[in-house]
């Protein structure tokens, strides 16, 4: 089963049903629609559930739209966005990378 870890500040908000979705730059799970995923808090390494895509769309982050924010916290601005992903993904992020928009059915354990 493939796996998705999480920060701590976003398990909660998965587990109250306030985060629905996820950006996913850089992909090197080849995550499909339809997969199975095993869902792991960071910082513990501690599975806290299961889900199932049931939407995938992939686009560059400089032609993100309101619409893609739906069930994932907005940024103040895009300049906001780039930092805060960098963070993760490292300096190469710009408006030309690509990100998976992943929408899921979570299950807690």
């Amino acid at each position: 089963m493939k796996y998705l870890k999480f920060a701590p500040h976003l398990v909660e908000k998965i587990l109250i049903g306030e985060k629905v979705s996820t950006w996913r730059l850089f992909d090197d799970k080849d995550l499909t629609l339809g997969d199975e995923l095993a869902f792991i808090n960071k910082e513990t390494s501690e599975e806290f559930g299961t889900a199932k895509i049931t939407e995938l769309k992939i686009k560059t982050l400089g032609t993100v739209t309101d619409e893609d924010y739906f069930g994932q916290e907005k940024y103040p601005s895009d300049e906001e966005m780039y930092k805060n992903l960098r963070k993760y993904y490292g300096d190469n992020v710009s408006e030309n990378t690509e990100v998976k928009i992943i929408n899921f059915d979570f299950k807690p354990i």
